[in-house]
């Protein structure tokens, strides 16, 4: 029987890395629907200040060698909650006690550890291999269209920048080492031309019911931009790799369903497997935003039409698992389908592509109300052996995650 799996965070296997060399809760995990999860893991060891501050650095009262840096507000509150912050930067956060990962997931922290992220991690980072029987899809019981027929994924030109200058890479740890996903730079209202606010799904942020936030989150925006192979990504610096910056996630949020019903494998929160990141330069910035670094935001539509109206979506993403590496951007145009994984939950958008784990949280993209291309919904679930992708269709509940993040960080 075929298997399924939640198309999230993916990652490249560590035997292939070796043959080459409403929401007020947060952030959510696993995919969903008898699919397999593409990068899921856990996090959060303390609980974050419920408004936004100015991360400090050795020369004004944080760590004493500037390697971590931690919002003044939140250092006592990660002592309270057993983090040294001395531990931490000296690897103390790959330490995963489970029994206070799965339930201190009330709100994301994420100390910035400088030049974690490096070349070499990034290419290291994987997907958990979990598969599911495709009978587990048995549940459907509302409206699905007949399963589309496959679209080869199209490698998008070299200068990503130029290209879909919006497009980038999550990665996070999680107990099971570094793990991948796709994400998109949207666009902020409350503070327009500089929005720090990166879209990708659920499972990329936080591991849903079973788990609680992954830990070093950070977003490179066009990751590879020149498109380097494998075997000359293995020599690239991190400037080449990361040629706009590592951005650290300093909130993160997702839907209250994703986080109470998401898992690794199954179709609960598929429907609502969607993340906001808020994010800060790793190393300070010049002061500009994310959206002036890169150029682009997408604006978001919470209210796509239904499937008869949408004429087509193009799904953007770094696919890792075979036959992909993650070191490429892909994308898939097909004219949307109907997946109703369960009757009461909504129904979600299906299209035909062949892309793989690590294309996870990528941005599938339509012609707004005023025909500008919209954000309408992220790469969430599909199958193990690839052929079709679905995504949530955005609506009052993904609005409402938005607008707390975006809110949380007005006038800043």
């Amino acid at each position: 029987m075929r298997s399924i799996r939640p198309l999230s965070a993916a990652r490249r296997t560590r035997t292939a890395r070796r043959r080459t060399s409403s929401g007020t809760a947060a952030a959510g995990l696993a995919m969903a629907c008898a699919l397999t999860v593409t990068a899921c893991g856990a996090g959060g060891d303390g609980t974050a200040d419920t408004g936004p501050s100015t991360a400090r650095d050795a020369t004004d009262g944080g760590d004493r060698d500037g390697t971590i840096r931690i919002p003044d507000d939140l250092a006592d509150r990660l002592e309270e909650h057993g983090i040294d912050i001395d531990r931490w930067r000296d690897g103390a956060w790959k330490d995963w006690d489970r029994d206070d990962w799965l339930r201190e997931a009330g709100d994301f922290v994420n100390p910035i550890v400088e030049d974690l992220w490096d070349p070499d991690r990034m290419r290291d980072a994987e997907e958990p291999e979990k598969e599911v029987d495709a009978n587990d899809l048995a549940g459907d019981r509302g409206v699905t269209d007949p399963v589309p027929a496959p679209v080869e994924a199209r490698a998008v030109p070299a200068g990503y920048h130029e290209n879909v200058p919006e497009a980038g890479k999550v990665f996070f740890d999680s107990p099971e080492g570094q793990m991948v996903c796709s994400a998109t730079v949207v666009e902020d209202l409350a503070a327009p031309g500089r929005s720090n606010l990166v879209w990708t799904a659920g499972h990329c942020v936080h591991a849903g019911r079973s788990g609680g936030w992954y830990r070093n989150l950070v977003f490179v925006p066009s990751y590879n931009d020149s498109a380097m192979s494998a075997a000359e990504a293995e020599t690239a610096t991190k400037e080449e790799i990361a040629p706009y910056g590592v951005w650290w996630g300093d909130w993160a949020q997702a839907s209250d369903q994703w986080i109470e019903q998401g898992g690794p494998t199954g179709g609960g929160g598929a429907p609502y497997d969607f993340a906001v990141i808020h994010v800060t330069p790793e190393a300070g910035g010049d002061g500009r935003s994310l959206e002036e670094t890169v150029g682009a935001a997408l604006p978001v539509d919470f209210d796509a039409p239904a499937v008869p109206e949408v004429e087509s979506l193009t799904a953007t993403g770094y696919p890792a698992s075979a036959p992909y590496d993650g070191q490429t951007l892909y994308r898939c145009t097909d004219a949307p389908g109907r997946l109703s994984l369960v009757e009461s939950d909504p129904t979600m958008y299906r299209i035909g592509c062949t892309m793989t784990g690590g294309a996870s949280g990528g941005g599938w993209v339509a012609a707004g109300p005023d025909g500008r291309p919209a954000l309408v919904s992220n790469t969430s679930i599909g199958p193990t052996r690839a052929g079709w992708l679905a995504g949530p269709r955005l609506g009052t509940e993904a609005q409402g995650v938005y607008k707390a993040v975006s809110e949380k960080f007005a006038g800043q």
